[in-house]
């Protein structure tokens, strides 16, 4: 059965050349007319310079973690010098490896994205067909490289350490490699959260609201850090976030599966979560290459066809494609990996179907992710009408009926996940596992098990997810490329429509990454409370009671850090604003050549000194709320003991998963709301009441209303929201269950 470990090997390595044969594919694309390659060079140049420093200060971070972590085990664990010191190193060295792959996957995807937005503006020139696949490859290259070097990554260190000979002992040895991607991730995820908000709330509320210049105008000094933004923060920052959450539930699963593997001696149950993963990359390669120019209709404008909605179409239907093969990925990897003559399931049904359906589950949580956060942020549907109708009184109702949104679509995705829990738990309990001499029976092992199945199912599709979120930005990025290279308004109308569905996509992202972590979060806490096992050899570990002071004041202190972390991520993007908005509102009062009426008599405005301003505010900011971040749960595990940690984790981690909805889709609803009026839909009667969006009468309340400017202060309000502090938890829940498992033996040590 340890053969199979060369599946993920194997697949990794073909997807990261089918990532190459992407890039390829982008790359040999023209680049469209100079003023087209003028503007994509000096997104790609602040791009990169902003992603260089950013890597070069996360790198300093991360070798000095390691060197910590490293000491921590070895003089303050349990054992031998000898066990210590294997403990130590191989947790290091596991951790920069996993910092490094995370890093990798991000500079190399967001490097094409960078290169792929001025290929779909000259696309649009042709056709939404061709720009819709330019953009959707482009993105792709991202999200193959991140699940592939993940799965490469969790695979080649396994093997390193052990696995195949000691593969009870190896899953423990790395989980500095989900710790070391966490890390790096949650700097990441902020220092380019941070940077891609403050450009944004600068262009926007001098540009739009003040100056009445439109988006994306070449007039506005910010324009070029809000583009330069849109990639350091949803290309790099949403590629880490994913590569470290393949990364963590992977190692979390292959923990899982020791106590599995020991009772039945099949090494299937570790490696398992490595070839499901491997079948996912292949289903998300399938209905990627199913998208492309021949299938995708041309807009009839007569017949009243959105493009949007158009691309929007041909993208859900890729990705049903993957969602029906990964069914089949997960059924074959139950028969071939967990189907044991020791193992018997209930009704006569056998014990690798039981599974199966697990993981058909997580894989149907991931669809209804996808529909519901489309539900409450795309513009065909009641919550962002609900908003773009609050415009019209004003940016005061605009945020009163978005905050409410953004508490209301909070009950549905929490709804979704329990019932995927609670039913994944119940498939996996109808699968009878004989327990090794010793284990305690106080947990049902097959139950938790089939909660890692379908966490996995879940995962499958992430490739194909990454590839819809990475397109968003090159879409947002082709559309100011337009704009600024003075392309006709039918270029400007595809780029429009694919940007609108790139808001859409980027949001079910967020949406799809909060699933995974909250279904992540219940596997993470129970192979948590197996490691404490491993250590104590005592039942106790797995009663984590609430009623225990020290327990309560952890479980409290968990729900704190979420929100604090919440503060200081928006005051980060407020700070970081509050420059940009006195910088561009300075570029205009001292240089009023910039907005000369005549074009021949205007200069171009400063745009370095905006992307040197985004840069700093950054890089400055993102470190002490990763640091509040990284302490708080040491602190805990250290001060109330392991008990604690483990109340800790398991209420900011449901804290963490709650804030987060509110924050992304809100975000979401808003951006969207403004979107939909920019896009004409807005139209009011006689009475200034809104009407239907197809309805064709009435009078268009369009860019430079009222109610337009309310939508961008409402976008503004959302954007930190959305694109900083909401991710940014994505990281920070799974942050706290590897550091959790890392330090694991110091917190035992400390309170035996």
């Amino acid at each position: 059965m340890s053969y199979y470990i060369w599946v993920p090997i194997v697949v990794g390595l073909l997807a990261v050349l089918f990532a190459a044969y992407l890039a390829n594919f982008v790359l040999r694309k023209d680049t469209g007319t100079p003023a087209m390659q003028k503007v994509a060079g000096a997104i790609f140049k602040g791009a990169m310079a902003f992603l260089n420093r950013q890597y070069r200060t996360i790198a300093i971070l991360a070798v000095f973690a390691a060197i910590i972590v490293a000491a921590v085990l070895y003089f303050l664990s349990q054992g031998t010098p000898e066990a210590r010191f294997n403990l130590a190193w191989h947790t290091a060295i596991a951790f920069l490896i996993g910092a490094l792959c995370s890093g990798i996957s991000g500079y190399i995807g967001m490097y094409v994205a960078v290169q792929s937005n001025s290929r779909t503006a000259s696309a649009a020139r042709r056709s939404l067909g061709e720009a819709l696949m330019v953009s959707l490859r482009g993105g792709a290259v991202s999200g193959f490289l991140v699940v592939a070097l993940s799965l490469l990554g969790v695979s080649l260190v396994f093997t390193a350490y052990g696995g195949l000979t000691s593969p009870d002992v190896a899953p423990s040895l790395i989980v500095g490699f989900g710790f070391g991607a966490s890390f790096v991730a949650l700097f990441a995820q902020l220092g380019g959260g941070i940077y891609t908000k403050a450009a944004d709330v600068g262009a926007d509320l001098v540009g739009k609201v003040e100056a009445n210049i439109p988006e994306d105008d070449p007039r506005n000094p910010a324009v070029i850090a809000d583009l330069v933004g849109d990639n350091v923060g949803d290309c790099a920052g949403r590629g880490a976030d994913l590569f470290e959450s393949t990364a963590a539930e992977n190692i979390g699963a292959m923990i899982l599966g020791v106590g599995l593997y020991l009772a039945t001696r099949n090494i299937g149950w570790i490696l398992f979560p490595l070839v499901v993963r491997a079948f996912g990359l292949i289903a998300s390669a399938l209905g990627l290459l199913w998208v492309r120019p021949s299938v995708v209709v041309e807009p009839d404008k007569a017949a009243g066809r959105d493009p949007g909605e158009i691309a929007m179409q041909q993208l859900n239907i890729g990705y049903w494609i993957t969602c029906v093969l990964s069914v089949i990925g997960v059924f074959l990897g139950s028969y071939l990996l967990l189907n044991n003559d020791n193992v018997t399931g209930n009704a006569g049904i056998a014990a690798w179907v039981w599974f199966g359906l697990a993981g058909t589950v997580g894989i149907l949580l991931s669809v209804a992710f996808v529909y519901i956060t489309q539900y409450y942020t795309a513009g065909t549907w009641r919550p962002v009408r609900q908003i773009v109708a609050s415009t019209l009184t004003g940016p005061a109702t605009t945020i009163i009926t978005g905050i409410a949104i953004a508490f209301e679509c909070v009950a549905l995705p929490v709804l979704a996940i329990c019932v995927a829990l609670g039913l994944s738990f119940f498939l996996g309990s109808q699968v009878h596992i004989p327990l090794v001499a010793g284990t305690p029976n106080v947990i049902n092992v097959g139950g938790i098990f089939g909660t890692a199945v379908a966490t996995m199912g879940m995962l499958m599709s992430c490739a194909y997810i990454l590839a819809m979120d990475t397109f968003g930005p090159i879409t947002d990025n082709a559309g100011g490329i337009t704009e600024m290279g003075g392309e006709a308004e039918s270029v400007r109308d595809i780029t429009d429509a694919l940007d609108s569905a790139g808001n859409t996509t980027k949001a079910l992202t967020k949406g799809y990454g909060i699933g995974s972590a909250a279904l992540a979060a219940f596997l993470l806490f129970s192979a948590y409370l197996d490691v404490l096992y491993s250590f104590k050899h005592t039942p106790d570990v797995y009663r984590v009671d609430l009623a225990d002071i020290t327990v309560f004041i952890a479980a409290l202190l968990g729900l704190t850090l979420i929100f604090f972390f919440s503060a200081l991520a928006i005051q980060a993007v407020g700070a970081a604003a509050k420059r940009m908005i006195e910088e561009v509102r300075r570029q205009f009062r001292d240089n009023p050549k910039i907005m000369a009426e005549n074009p021949a008599d205007r200069v171009d405005p400063d745009y370095a000194r905006c992307v040197d301003i985004s840069t700093r505010g950054a890089l400055r900011a993102m470190v002490w709320p990763g640091i509040v971040a990284v302490l708080t749960p040491i602190a805990v595990g250290v001060i109330l003991g392991p008990q604690a940690e483990a109340g800790m984790l398991m209420v900011g981690t449901m804290g963490g998963i709650v804030v987060a909805l509110f924050l992304n889709n809100g975000g979401g609803a808003w951006d969207n709301a403004k979107k939909y009026i920019e896009a004409g839909y807005l139209r009011v009667d006689s009475e200034g009441e809104m009407l239907d969006r197809l309805d064709t009468t009435g009078t268009v309340l369009g860019k430079k209303s009222e109610p337009h400017k309310a939508g961008v202060v409402g976008d503004t309000v959302g954007d930190p929201f959305k694109d900083t502090a909401g991710p940014s938890l994505h990281v920070v829940i799974k942050l706290l269950s590897t550091i959790t498992l890392v330090l694991a033996p110091l917190y035992v040590f400390l309170h035996p």
